[in-house]
């Protein structure tokens, strides 16, 4: 019987093993090195797995960064309504929230990777925890796979063999890079690799004080060093110990987080005229008051300090004397708090690792190498990524499907693929 190897057992490794299976007659292992399936996968959403988002090929095309005419294929291969039907056949009812993001009903990571689970398990795939691939060779048409375990070391042969081993973030849960090594090995090439969707540290000490505050309906802006606008976008953010976080920001990050000065505007829904009016009626009411006490209508409590701070205008000053130019400057304030970028907090808070395998050697309509025959790739470990909101892990379903698929029907025998016909 002819045989698949699939390497990582994450969202792309297990969908691809369980197609690889369900496509062909082959024999199909699946090799971790942790000993549970779909540490990562487990994690997603914070616990609730944003799987899909419930858009059209256009739309998840429309919101990939990296390489999106890569991936035509493997959206039309599986969609998200094919994925979102996939789930559903297997077991799990699924619920569309805010944005299009598409959720188990249970709000639980590990039903979706109970039913990939017992999807590999109906379709016979052996499942091999706490082996951890050391080295990929091959010899002829066959590849060997050395792993180390707890029970020794062992060499598995395949005919083929798919590479879905995730990128560089959350390395506490397994992905540390290896697909990287063993694509450099096999003489791929790996664009340069950095943190996604990402918090972001800042300069300003008074962020600090701000630690854990989080603010809704506020914009975020990027400008680069020209001026001009990188990404902009409403929603909520959250301060850190040392910068933002929260969905508006590690969108930011996802776009560009270097050489960029971040603004937010605190009232979006107001102009610059209709909060300057707003600002006048409150000092109205509270005229014979220090400017101490005049914001508690217009920010949260914990963030009234930090703005009277930095608006320059001491907070035992009565309101009445209040100049123009003072108020004008705490509305530009209001509209433009600026913070100064200086990195991201790494791999380890990371959703995602952008750059990885170079696109332009593997084949998009079959995943598999363009350098070694019966070599596969699928999931992060690509030079593929996309904003949040399920698009990620779209990528990494429909690139498994593909790749699975291709991969255990490329060989298949002659008599094989004509009882597979039937």
């Amino acid at each position: 019987m002819r045989k698949v190897i699939v390497i990582g057992a994450g969202a792309a490794g297990m969908m691809a093993a369980g197609a690889a299976a369900f496509f062909s007659k082959a024999d199909v292992t699946l090799l971790e090195k942790n000993e549970k399936l779909g540490r990562k996968l487990n994690i997603t959403g914070k616990g609730r797995c944003n799987l899909t988002n419930n858009t059209d090929i256009q739309g998840l095309m429309s919101h990939v960064l990296s390489n999106p005419r890569f991936l035509n294929s493997a959206f039309h291969a599986m969609d998200a309504t094919a994925l979102m039907d996939f789930f559903e056949s297997q077991g799990v009812p699924l619920k569309t929230e805010r944005g299009g993001r598409v959720f188990p009903v249970s709000d639980k990571a590990s039903d979706i990777t109970k039913a990939l689970t017992e999807f590999m398990q109906t379709n016979g795939v052996k499942i091999k925890l706490g082996h951890a691939v050391r080295e990929i060779t091959q010899q002829n048409d066959s590849f060997q796979v050395r792993t180390s375990a707890s029970t020794g070391e062992t060499i598995f042969t395949a005919d083929a063999v798919i590479i879905a081993t995730g990128g560089l973030s959350y390395p506490s849960t397994g992905s540390t890079g290896d697909g990287f090594a063993f694509a450099k090995s096999l003489g791929h090439s790996v664009t340069p690799t950095s943190p996604s969707l990402v918090p972001l540290t800042t300069a300003e000490p008074w962020v600090s004080d701000l630690e854990g505050l989080s603010l809704k309906n506020v914009r975020a802006t990027t400008r680069n060093a020209n001026g001009g606008i990188v990404y902009e976008e409403t929603g909520e953010m959250m301060f850190t110990r040392n910068g933002v976080t929260g969905p508006i920001i590690l969108r930011t990050s996802a776009m560009n987080s270097h050489g960029i000065t971040l603004h937010i505007d605190l009232k979006p829904a107001l102009t610059l005229d209709q909060l300057d009016k707003r600002i006048l009626r409150d000092f109205a009411e509270t005229k014979n008051k220090n400017f101490a006490n005049a914001l508690n209508d217009l920010l949260p409590k914990r963030l009234i300090s930090t703005i009277i701070s930095l608006s320059t205008i001491p907070p035992d000053k009565k309101i009445n004397t209040i100049t123009k130019e003072e108020r004008q400057n705490l509305v530009n304030l209001l509209k433009n708090l600026p913070l100064t970028p200086t990195g991201t907090t790494g791999y380890k808070e990371a959703v995602i690792t952008k750059g990885g395998i170079n696109v332009s050697e593997i084949n998009p309509s079959t995943m598999m190498s363009k350098k070694i025959p019966g070599l596969y790739f699928a999931g992060e470990v690509l030079d593929v990524d996309a904003m949040t909101g399920g698009y990620n892990l779209q990528i990494a379903f429909s690139t498994g499907w593909l790749a699975g698929q291709k991969a255990s029907q490329s060989i298949l025998s002659p008599k094989d693929q004509n009882s597979n016909k039937r």
